[in-house]
């Protein structure tokens, strides 16, 4: 159903506060008369009303209050919500931990209550608020109504207090020279007329919410990595993940959803051989990966991109393909370059992915000859291999051997088209016996960069 704001109906999921101004009763009701009406009601809610923490340890309570409240938003998010309204401004004192952690956008009461003061009372300067000690305290208004321009008077009153408690604490802020009252007390409204306006602040936040102008949720970039393929090349491409990264604290790193799936069946052995098919594996993957909050995916494996052009059109996400960024990363690092040489799994090359996303960036793949292939696959799936945890013996004379004839094949750089193999050959270029030297080109760390890059684009 379409609506008068933005076209799709809004859902709206509504959390009960420790300090609530509304109940959720109230505030949906609220929404249905300022939307419209039953008839033609242009919202729907949720509701969650918790269990409030009840401790001794106020510390303990309110991080029981901040979990409390973010349980219910995920649950908001798998039902289909909109936006989500605290209706309590003690909620709105860690709204920012709440924001960093939820795609849903926030409707923030106390910006619906600046944008209302500033449009309908714009001579006012001083704000006199009637709010718990825990609000008073975090300087919450004073964020929103800053000095000079405004000056935030409080009158303190305990929650749960009578109306002639909450007549006195008003009454001390007209004598201290308020010029408008915001309440963050229940039981406000309905009081004895005040010389001064007093905000009506659960209709001023209905309204808010539904004029569509709170701020969308903006979440940090998350990079889903599907790993396990092999095990120790995902640790390997995740240290390269944040080697790649500019930062200064741990906080100026990317965010990253990693599923370590070991058990996805083997790829080359589906590609050359009777294996299980992968597919069912990877994709079931990618899409924990994609309902975890992934913006992108990155599979740092190989042969795995065998099976990309598969699961992709099933995907909301994108997955960064690790072949095609290396093929242009040598395209633009060595525009002379004609000629590579790819040293992968016998399933990697006979899928010819390598060969196609070189073509397409005018490159010839250049493979071993068939014994020198069979070496290659020995010092990756060996007894002695890399992927029986070896990095040391027999892998590394049956690599180098490899390396030994692309060079003369005449190749000038090599891809380290399988994952495993970096951990092999970390070092930047390869000596040949005879002194001639190849470049190696090591596409989990490109992939990684390509993926640093994003995130970074992604924060502006």
């Amino acid at each position: 159903m379409n609506d008068r704001y933005g076209g799709v109906r809004q859902r709206f999921g509504v959390v009960a506060g420790i300090e609530p101004l509304a109940s959720a009763v109230e505030l949906f009701g609220l929404l249905m008369e300022e939307s419209g009406g039953v008839e033609c009601a242009q919202v729907d809610a949720r509701f969650a009303s918790l269990p409030l923490p009840v401790s001794a340890d106020e510390a303990a309570a309110q991080t029981a209050n901040k979990l409390r409240i973010f349980d219910a938003i995920r649950d908001f998010e798998r039902r289909g919500v909109t936006a989500v309204l605290l209706p309590c401004f003690a909620s709105h004192t860690f709204i920012d931990e709440l924001r960093a952690n939820t795609r849903l956008p926030i409707v923030d009461v106390v910006e619906a209550v600046r944008a209302h003061i500033q449009e309908h009372f714009p001579g006012v300067r001083r704000i006199g608020v009637v709010v718990s000690d825990t609000v008073r305290e975090s300087r919450l208004f004073e964020k929103y109504f800053v000095t000079p321009e405004f000056e935030v008077i409080h009158a303190r009153c305990d929650e749960g207090a009578g109306r002639a408690m909450l007549a006195l604490a008003c009454a001390r802020l007209v004598e201290q020279g308020a010029q408008v009252i915001v309440p963050g007390m229940d039981g406000m409204h309905g009081t004895d007329a005040l010389p001064l306006p007093v905000i009506d602040v659960p209709r001023v936040y209905a309204r808010y919410a539904l004029s569509g102008r709170c701020e969308p949720a903006m979440p940090a970039f998350r990079v889903g990595v599907l790993g396990g393929v092999g095990p120790a090349a995902t640790v390997d491409f995740l240290q390269k993940i944040v080697r790649n990264t500019e930062a200064r604290c741990d906080q100026d790193h990317i965010k990253l959803l990693v599923e370590q799936n070991p058990q996805i069946p083997d790829r080359t052995e589906n590609l050359i051989g009777d294996g299980a098919d992968p597919t069912v594996s990877l994709y079931a993957t990618c899409k924990r990966l994609e309902e975890g909050g992934a913006d992108v995916i990155a599979i740092p494996c190989n042969t795995a991109h065998a099976f990309v052009e598969r699961i992709q059109p099933y995907l909301a996400i994108p997955i960064v393909n690790m072949l095609t960024v290396t093929a242009r990363y040598l395209r633009e690092t060595f525009p002379a370059l004609r000629e590579v040489g790819v040293l992968a799994t016998s399933g990697t090359l006979g899928s010819g992915v390598y060969a196609r996303a070189l073509e397409r960036e005018g490159l010839r793949q250049i493979v071993p000859e068939p014994a020198l292939q069979a070496r290659v696959m020995a010092a990756i799936y060996g007894t002695q291999g890399v992927k029986a945890g070896h990095t040391t013996g027999p892998c590394q004379d049956d690599i180098a051997a490899a390396l030994e004839g692309l060079i003369e094949a005449g190749v000038e750089a090599v891809i380290l088209g399988c994952t495993e193999l970096p951990l092999l050959l970390p070092q930047e270029t390869f000596v040949g016996r005879r002194g001639a030297r190849v470049t190696l080109i090591d596409p989990t760390d490109v992939l990684a960069r390509q993926c640093v890059a994003r995130a970074m684009r992604a924060r502006g």
